[in-house]
């Protein structure tokens, strides 16, 4: 999900990125809505009121909108410097990075909610200000490393592609297209998937609380385990290759071994089952 980068990606490592991601983002959504009153995925509605407290005159206000939007802006920042300075280095650790921020920032919340929360304006709006940085983190992450392909932290444009697909599908030469038909299902499983955890986060926050948090987080510890479990299983078996062509063994190969028996014993194991099929023959 995270190790592949740009136009080296297919669409399956696009939609499992897609679908866990929107599901956390649909998560953290609700459950910023229930809890502090307020949309925390995307900043559409804080840029309007933004722009009402200035007509206001309500300076106060527009200095903690306007952070909450730059916060958003400076996660995508973030992100995105991550991909492309580490990138050489380490693909994974660029990609993996933003989200471990992201994790950091939303387990900050959950622990601070179940023990220290007085539910005071202040630290709503300090908590709302961490979940923008998260989601910032995670819209300018799934868009960097699939060359804007996945956003999964608002719908606005999702729906809006989708409206547009659906109506080329209504002539036979686009539904014919691997291309559009590819971007449809990516799009349709982010949509689901974000409606899904929005749904999981209204039935379970009432149960769990700020411990909602902890499951998103969950959620987000999968996509980074999953390719370090990859790439490790790589490694190991490209070790244990190397060491029987060359022969040349080594510790990845020893392990492998110890887990799977060497070749010589399985031929061993095998040697009693084939001399009983030839008794048995025999003896017939």
């Amino acid at each position: 999900m995270l190790r592949n980068y740009s136009n080296s990606r297919t669409l399956g490592d696009n939609i499992r990125l897609g679908t866990l991601t929107a599901f956390t983002a649909g998560t953290i959504n609700i459950a910023s809505l229930l809890i502090f009153l307020s949309f925390t995925s995307n900043v559409t509605g804080h840029y309007a009121v933004f722009a009402a407290e200035i007509s206001k005159g309500n300076w106060t206000q527009v200095a903690i909108v306007g952070a909450w939007i730059f916060l958003f802006f400076f996660g995508s920042f973030t992100a995105n410097f991550s991909v492309i300075n580490f990138n050489k280095k380490s693909k994974y650790f660029a990609h993996a990075f933003p989200l471990v921020l992201e994790i950091v920032c939303l387990l900050s919340v959950g622990i601070y909610g179940q023990f220290y929360y007085q539910k005071t304006i202040e630290e709503a709006q300090v908590m709302v200000a961490l979940m923008l940085f998260a989601t910032g983190l995670q819209n300018g992450l799934t868009a960097s490393i699939s060359n804007f392909l996945v956003k999964t932290t608002h719908l606005t444009g999702t729906t809006t592609d989708l409206g547009i697909l659906t109506s080329m599908f209504t002539q036979k030469k686009y539904r014919k297209n691997p291309e559009l038909i590819a971007r449809a299902k990516l799009l349709s499983s982010i949509m689901i998937s974000y409606v899904l955890g929005a749904i999981f986060s209204g039935l379970t926050y009432y149960y769990l609380e700020f411990r909602v948090f902890y499951v998103i987080s969950t959620c987000l510890l999968v996509v980074i385990g999953y390719d370090f479990y990859k790439i490790h299983l790589r490694h190991f078996y490209t070790n244990y290759r190397y060491s029987k062509i060359y022969n040349k063994p080594n510790f990845m190969a020893f392990i492998y071994d110890k887990i799977h028996g060497t070749e010589e014993e399985t031929v061993k194991e095998k040697r009693p089952e084939k001399s009983k099929l030839v008794l048995e023959k025999k003896m017939m």
